[in-house]
């Protein structure tokens, strides 16, 4: 099943129901949370600084609002400041919006949207903005870029870039980002826009396999972008006969072995020249790194040789070549 495929069904009786029979582990295995807290980065240019793991919106996608506002509490609480959202996660807009109400002024609140025109792109901002319970956001971005002629349809003709920057003249945003799941694209991007941000896949198994991201963070680098990874806990496709029936509702890929290679996997991917790590939406992932945010360690040499090595002939969950 691929990404949007299965975002679509997010919203199925079947995802809600596994989803919900996660509720009591986000109340019952709250850590204590007397530790440092996550530390920051800068984010490129943009003079903000960002806790290096980020929050995902589909971790409270189909939840409760209970849950909702207590995973949030508790991850503010460790010192996350970044979250992530976009209305292709069911309605993780809405959850978050509510639970995000008591610390909006002390976060940077991310959304991202998939309609490259004018028109669609700004009334998906407005209904955003709506559940979202703010008046702006900080950072929006055009999500999943994957064809050159996703550029196209965004910078031409009343086209999407054109609600961007008459809602950041507005007040409604102040950052414009994209994210991408092509190398091709994110570079043909950067090309064509000063962007503040990128938001892409930055992966042992991607980056051993597929040679596919490094390209990617030197051009940002070189604009003094802020990068935002994805990714880091994943580790291949799902096998024909796990893809309808795994253990893990919130990952249409199958993720790095819990705890120990995804643990490594993240800590690989924050060892990168990046300023963030998003980890999966699934509840057991996103607190394995929060736990590897607040004691990071950049990754050792004998420990990079060892995941790589355990990465050796896997498939990628992206490949060079864009449409």
């Amino acid at each position: 099943m691929e990404r949007r495929e299965f975002l679509k069904a997010g919203t199925a009786a079947g995802l809600i129901s596994s989803a919900k029979m996660l509720e009591p582990l986000a109340r019952a295995e709250q850590p204590a949370t007397n530790s440092a807290p996550i530390p920051r980065r800068t984010l490129g240019k943009t003079g903000e600084t960002l806790s290096i793991i980020g929050f995902a919106g589909i971790v409270v996608m189909e939840n409760s609002p209970s849950f909702a506002s207590n995973i949030v509490a508790e991850a503010v609480d460790r010192g996350i400041n970044y979250f992530d959202v976009a209305p292709t996660y069911g309605n993780a807009q809405e959850r978050l919006g509510q639970a995000l109400q008591p610390y909006r002024d002390k976060v940077f609140l991310t959304c991202k949207e998939e309609d490259w025109s004018r028109e669609g792109s700004a009334k998906l901002l407005e209904e955003s903005l709506r559940l979202l319970r703010t008046d702006h956001v900080d950072l929006y971005q055009f999500h999943a870029l994957s064809k050159m002629s996703d550029l196209e349809q965004i910078f031409g003709p009343k086209g999407a870039m054109e609600t961007f920057e008459a809602a950041r003249k507005d007040g409604k945003l102040r950052f414009i980002g994209f994210s991408a799941h092509s190398v091709e694209v994110a570079l043909a991007a950067m090309d064509r826009y000063p962007f503040d941000t990128i938001l892409f896949p930055v992966n042992f198994v991607l980056y051993s396999q597929a040679k596919f991201g490094p390209q990617v963070l030197e051009k940002a680098r070189q604009k003094e972008m802020g990068i935002m990874a994805l990714k880091g806990m994943a580790k291949t496709t799902w096998s024909a006969s796990a893809k309808d029936n795994h253990p893990h509702p919130k990952c249409w890929y199958e993720p790095a072995a819990f705890p120990d290679e995804a643990a490594l996997g993240l800590r690989w991917t924050l060892s990168q020249p990046i300023t963030a790590a998003i980890p999966p939406g699934d509840e057991r992932y996103f607190r394995l790194g929060m736990d590897v945010g607040q004691k990071f360690q950049p990754i050792t040499e004998p420990e990079q040789q060892r995941l790589i090595a355990g990465a050796t002939g896997v498939n990628p969950i992206f490949h060079l070549g864009a449409s």
